[in-house]
């Protein structure tokens, strides 16, 4: 019943349903925008029929991600008012510009293109799906640099025990927003892209449609593939900001309880990893100095010597995170994205040789293949948060700080209760609609151009089945 953990197992549930939605909207309202340009380009039908069909799931995914995300601001003054009364001048002003500038942006055109299929010309309804992208991206971008000031606090000063914002750019410019930005806007395209492929491969299996979802696997697997290769390095270049900013947030996701230089990676660590005896580890030598200065030699902070520094520079306290979640979720994070990268290179060659029409036993794997950017995700951000522990603010202000101090404990597990059993409900309606619609694939669509029909392609591919 303690107030505190409840109330942050009430955020961490509440923010990884709703991370489900966000990766998926920034990457398939790009994805989409992509299908209705070819079409304003080229005026080929299927490509018309493409925007509408992924735009549906769109729609649908998109509903989802607001009702989710409205809780969550709410709880910054039920659950965690005392961090709100510090930080609101500073963290107030993104979420404001956020609300006010990028997600009116998204919704309004967002209204526009789904009422502007017959009004507007094919140029102009494409140019509405990109500003609806941009918004959809530019909202993260707000959302981020608000939760970067969190991982590395800029531009303020403390007055009467309150931090003021002094510098409004050097809030939007903090270092950690330009590593964390560029890494989620590219695992939401990733995402988006095995979504497209997956569906798309679940459709090729039974041979339905076969053009439309040719075409549909084709530019995710261009999409995916670029963007998981950027995920991998930019996450290279945010673990290596990490090493700078949170030394400690690293070490515990290596489990490196002491300082090493050059410091060795931890490819398996099994045991007690909340010390250094009893544990079974295999290590690769002079690796994680590599990852973490590009070079073979370089002293990486090891747990021990860190708190030991926290203890002289912010007073007696516990700064070690929980290891072991910290450790694997950092772990599931990096498995995920190189499953990712190797399954989008593999589709980016089936596209190439025009050899993954009828294969089922290959197609198969992109439908499972839909799950690892969820997971990776949620990995990537339960690492992130949880390796901040046990700062709220970084250096600033830790969570039993910022906790309410008039909420009691039964206060919070009844909300903590309603909200995950709504939430659960919401997250079995949008599966089922996604699922629905997904199956029941495009409607019907007269082709302009001089294409292969679904028999002629058939009858190229029968020898593969």
């Amino acid at each position: 019943m303690d107030p505190v953990l409840l109330a942050r197992m009430q955020f961490g549930i509440t923010t990884v349903y709703h991370f489900f939605f966000v990766p998926l909207t920034l990457g398939l309202s790009v994805i989409v925008a992509l299908m209705e340009t070819i079409y304003a380009r080229t005026g080929r039908e299927v490509y018309r029929s493409m925007a509408k069909f992924w735009g549906k799931l769109f729609l649908i995914n998109f509903a989802m991600g607001v009702v989710t995300g409205i809780v969550q601001e709410f709880q910054f003054g039920m659950n965690w008012s005392e961090y709100s009364r510090f930080v609101g001048d500073v963290f107030g002003a993104p979420l404001a510009i956020e609300a006010l500038l990028a997600f009116f942006l998204e919704s309004t055109f967002l209204g526009v293109w789904i009422f502007g299929w017959d009004k507007l010309s094919k140029g102009w309804h494409a140019a509405v799906m990109w500003l609806v992208a941009i918004g959809a991206n530019v909202s993260a971008l707000w959302i981020l640099i608000a939760n970067s000031f969190m991982q590395q606090p800029v531009g303020y000063a403390i007055n009467n025990g309150r931090a003021e914002m002094t510098d409004f750019f050097a809030l939007v410019l903090n270092p950690n927003v330009w590593v964390q930005f560029p890494h989620t806007v590219f695992a939401g395209f990733s995402t988006a892209a095995f979504f497209v492929m997956g569906i798309s491969a679940y459709h090729l299996i039974r041979k339905r449609k076969i053009d439309f979802f040719r075409r549909s696997f084709q530019i995710a697997a261009i999409v995916g593939t670029i963007s998981i290769v950027l995920v991998i390095f930019d996450g290279h270049t945010q673990a290596q900001h990490m090493v700078e900013v949170q030394p400690m947030k690293m070490a515990a996701a290596e489990a490196l309880w002491e300082s090493e230089n050059p410091a060795s990676f931890s490819l398996l660590t099994i045991g007690n990893l909340q010390q250094t005896g009893d544990v079974f580890s295999i290590r690769i030598p002079r690796l994680l100095s590599l990852l973490s200065y590009n070079q073979l030699t370089g002293k990486v902070q090891g747990i021990y010597n860190l708190q030991q520094q926290y203890e002289q520079q912010y007073g007696p306290g516990n700064y070690i995170p929980p290891v072991a979640a910290t450790y694997w979720s950092f772990r599931i994070m990096v498995g995920a994205g190189f499953a990712m990268l190797a399954l989008a290179l593999y589709a980016l060659f089936m596209v190439m040789g025009e050899i993954y029409v009828g294969r089922t036993r290959l197609l198969q794997l992109f439908l499972w293949a839909i799950l690892l950017p969820y997971l990776a995700n949620t990995a990537g951000w339960l690492m992130t948060e949880l390796g901040r522990t046990p700062w709220v603010v970084f250096g600033l202000m830790r969570l039993e700080e910022a906790a309410s101090t008039t909420v009691t404990g039964a206060h919070v597990l009844t909300t903590l209760v309603v909200f995950t059993l709504i939430y659960a409900v919401l997250m079995v309606a949008d599966v089922y609609l996604l699922t629905k619609f997904s199956k029941a694939g495009p409607g019907e669509y007269t082709l302009t151009d001089q294409r292969l029909e679904d028999d002629q392609i058939l009858s190229l591919v029968g020898a593969q089945d």
